[in-house]
């Protein structure tokens, strides 16, 4: 029998995890693993455990919000063999669930993480060496998702990062930026930047989704330039969701493998929903098929 590493969140989502484990643990056993179960402690524990631990399995299954995915799938990618990586989503939004086509309900996902799934050589992003799975940004909203209570979250789900990004609208100010990539760069004010590998972002399509291929080696980037007034920002943000509301020509769109970020002052990014650094030049990589992950035929 082979063996399976499941690493599990207890506190995303209304703490789900709990109540299906039993249920989960049962599909994995039902489905002719070996399993030994991880709870994470804090912050960063999953990336520790698989780094520590990894290699000794044939899978590793990790049950949680995106983050817990993205810690996991940070450990993956220090061993030198990573073996494939199946996901149970149980956070609040749960992007990367929607973007692998992922059952909603714990034991469906749970099967297809253990049996019926199929390994997929997915792209994985890099900021500053940091790995992330489906999305770097900086500025407006972005650190609504890490600033965000998680008793608020479990509450009102996504919901609870709407209240959280409306509060924070009086802070937003540009960036001045330099922004290089693939040989190319542009320079202006920026408001908001997205570099991303996904189908869903914040529970939402991004920009012309349709050009999302998870192996591709090519990253979608979204910048919102300043805009001359406040009813042109409103436009360049709505157009984040929908492109033909862009009135002011705030939003730049195109595919990038690598990207350096030269900003006047330090710049916090978040990665996948988490705080990753302030840096004032900041770099972004695609490290393409680096890792299998399990998505559903």
């Amino acid at each position: 029998m082979n063996r399976l590493l499941f690493i599990y969140n207890p506190t995303s989502g209304t703490g789900q995890v709990k109540s299906a484990l039993a249920s989960v643990l049962d599909v994995f056993t039902k489905s002719g693993w070996i399993v030994t179960s991880y709870p994470t402690q804090c912050a960063g524990d999953g990336t520790r455990a698989v780094r520590e631990l990894g290699a000794q399995f044939d899978r590793i299954v990790c049950a949680g919000g995106d983050g817990t995915l993205s810690e996991v799938a940070a450990g993956l990618m220090e061993l030198d063999s990573p073996p494939p990586l199946g996901y149970v989503p149980f956070g609040s939004t749960n992007d990367c669930a929607a973007t692998l086509h992922l059952p909603k309900k714990p034991v469906e996902a749970a099967l297809v993480a253990a049996g019926t799934g199929v390994p997929f050589p997915m792209d994985i992003g890099q900021l500053n060496g940091r790995p992330f799975i489906y999305v770097a940004a900086f500025g407006a909203f972005t650190k609504v998702a890490y600033d965000t209570p998680q008793e608020l979250k479990n509450t009102f789900g996504h919901l609870a990062y709407i209240f959280a990004g409306i509060a924070s609208l009086p802070t937003i100010a540009p960036y001045r930026m330099k922004v290089e990539y693939d040989g190319q760069s542009l320079e202006d004010d920026f408001y908001f930047g997205m570099v991303s590998n996904a189908q869903s972002i914040g529970g939402i399509k991004p920009p012309k989704v349709e050009r999302v291929v998870l192996d591709d080696g090519l990253f979608e980037v979204t910048l919102v330039k300043k805009p001359i007034n406040l009813a042109d920002l409103a436009d360049g943000l709505q157009a984040l969701t929908n492109p033909a509301a862009d009135r002011s020509g705030a939003l730049v769109q195109f595919q990038a493998r690598t990207l350096t970020f030269t900003a006047q002052q330090p710049v916090s990014w978040t990665v996948d929903g988490e705080f990753g650094g302030d840096q004032p030049v900041n770099r972004v990589v695609n490290r393409q098929k680096a890792l299998q992950i399990i998505r559903a035929k």
